[in-house]
């Protein structure tokens, strides 16, 4: 495989890790999906031999699961399970230690003042956003039916998601921590590093995998590109 042409969203789900060094080397492979490889790196300014010399090693691994050979019934349950109810539980509980931190570290040039608000309006889209695939699109992909108008929605909604996750990251210095930071605080920023990298593997599975019908080979791009 030619990595440095491979869009980012295909070489996501066909290498065991590799988001993990997307994420290192902030690449992003969910609604900047379509961007090649070597596209990203040189938007990033990035050097590609240690990225490529990772991927390389990554390819030697076998996938844990290939969620591309299962039927799309598997694949959805998987996606309500590990995506939908975590985000679910994740980010009431975000919220919590984000007011809990602006309301004791208000005055401290460090808080990530809005941050509960940010997090606030982040769950009321996703919870409609999930109700949405839930109640319409899920039940039409389980009986083979791909609807080019209700998946495009959702693949808009995703690049709403992607600019809430920058959001994020412009609040809390793309979460790092300042020094001193209280055990509160180190546990919110754990947790939203956590929340952005389940919700961006959770759109390149939908966008790469589940919205693709299975006579098809590729992705669908999810708006960035256009």
């Amino acid at each position: 495989m030619q990595l440095l042409t491979q869009p980012l969203g295909k070489l996501a789900t066909q290498i065991s890790g590799a988001t993990r060094v997307f994420h290192q080397y902030k690449l992003d492979f969910c609604c900047g999906g379509q961007q090649s490889l070597a596209e990203a790196l040189h938007k990033r300014g990035l050097e590609t031999g240690p990225v490529l010399a990772a991927l390389e090693a990554l390819q030697q691994k076998p996938l844990a699961k290939d969620w591309r050979q299962v039927p799309a019934n598997e694949l959805i349950d998987y996606i309500l399970q590990r995506y939908h109810d975590k985000h679910r539980q994740q980010l009431p509980e975000l919220i919590r230690l984000a007011r809990r931190v602006e309301h004791v570290h208000g005055d401290s040039p460090d808080c990530p003042t809005g941050l509960a608000d940010q997090l606030d309006a982040m769950l009321q889209e996703l919870e409609s956003h999930m109700q949405k695939e839930e109640q319409i699109l899920f039940p039409m992909l389980r009986q083979g039916i791909y609807p080019a108008g209700p998946i495009h929605v959702m693949q808009q909604e995703h690049l709403q998601h992607g600019d809430e996750l920058a959001k994020l990251d412009e609040l809390t210095d793309e979460i790092r921590l300042p020094p001193g930071a209280c055990n509160t605080w180190t546990a919110l920023y754990l947790g939203l590093r956590e929340l952005k990298e389940e919700l961006m593997e959770h759109i390149v599975l939908e966008n790469e995998i589940l919205f693709v019908q299975p006579s098809h080979g590729d992705g669908i791009c999810c708006g960035s590109c256009q």
